[in-house]
């Protein structure tokens, strides 16, 4: 999943020349959550994360001009806490690792809500398919992190509502033991790469 998680608040075009102040943010792999859940039988919601996230953009914090986003999820990374449930997920019933060991999100526009919100829309790839998705995003702050290299760091935080079925993944499906939709929450802290 190369893209999912990402992703900056508001996509704005702006002249040529604001490319020239458009900054390099990654992911911090040790501050970044990708959750999600998904409904069993109507009783609960069960809770999924994937571990192995990477990703990068481009952002200008002045214009809000948002661009390269590249984000990649490794699907064998997924942990819903329970053994026997991982190896079902891992299978051809559901993310099919051995045969799509990635997935990825990339960006392809947006726009702010407010000065702290917006959307950010781009394609989501799973099991080979590839659909729109639109992630609402809250930027919760931007200020040089207080440790280590003392960078400026972006903290975000993302949501966005799925069907799985729309990516083929269809089991369990028709006879509502594993719903359908799928809810994703995304936490991260990107940091400017002079």
């Amino acid at each position: 999943m190369r893209t999912l998680l990402v992703t900056t608040a508001f996509f704005t075009t702006f002249a040529a020349t604001a490319q020239a102040d458009m900054a390099r943010y990654e992911l911090d792999p040790e501050h970044t959550s990708i959750y999600f859940t998904v409904d069993h039988i109507g009783f609960a919601k069960t809770l999924g994360i994937f571990t192995d996230v990477n990703g990068s953009f481009m952002y200008d914090v002045d214009t809000q001009e948002l661009g390269d986003v590249s984000v990649t999820i490794g699907t064998a990374s997924v942990n819903t806490f329970n053994e026997a449930r991982d190896g079902h997920v891992r299978k051809p019933d559901f993310l099919h690792v051995s045969e799509h060991p990635e997935i990825t999100f990339v960006a392809s526009g947006g726009a702010p809500t407010s000065d702290t919100t917006g959307t950010v829309t781009g394609d989501l790839a799973i099991l080979g398919v590839t659909q729109p998705v639109t992630l609402n995003v809250t930027l919760n702050k931007i200020a040089d992190y207080p440790f280590g290299h003392q960078r400026e760091v972006l903290g975000l935080s993302m949501t966005a509502t799925i069907q799985r079925s729309d990516f083929g993944m269809t089991y369990a499906v028709e006879n509502g033991l594993v719903g359908d939709e799928v809810n994703i929450s995304i936490e991260t802290e990107a940091m400017k790469i002079e």
